[in-house]
């Protein structure tokens, strides 16, 4: 688990900590995050920060964290509709139909992974 310091409490700053270990070439969705931070019905909350990660520092990679099913639902938020599929597939990432293929390959599940 990422040791967070006395001052990254917010909700948001500890997705966007989670979020910058999804490795390059994978994905992880807004529920893997959330029962990482033992918030499990919270995907919701993890893809409004998510969206709110536009001038976070460090940068956020958002275009790595999709679905549960592997669709890329927050394609919306990017500076173009089509930004979100071309950073994933700039790092090898397979997208067909606004869906990551191989997902379930491809998918880094912080609750396994970092523990």
């Amino acid at each position: 688990m990422p040791q967070y310091s006395k001052t990254t409490t917010s909700f948001f700053e500890k997705v966007y900590e989670v979020a910058r270990l999804v490795p390059y070439g994978r994905v992880t969705s807004y529920g893997d995050i959330a029962n990482y931070l033992g918030t499990g019905k919270s995907a919701r909350m993890v893809g409004w920060a998510m969206n709110a990660c536009r001038t976070a520092m460090p940068p956020v990679p958002a275009h790595r964290v999709v679905n549960r099913l592997g669709w890329l639902t927050g394609k919306g938020h990017f500076e173009t509709p089509d930004l979100m599929q071309k950073l994933l597939e700039a790092e090898g990432v397979k997208v067909k139909d606004n869906k990551v293929v191989e997902f379930d390959k491809l998918r880094w599940q912080p609750l396994i992974e970092l523990n």
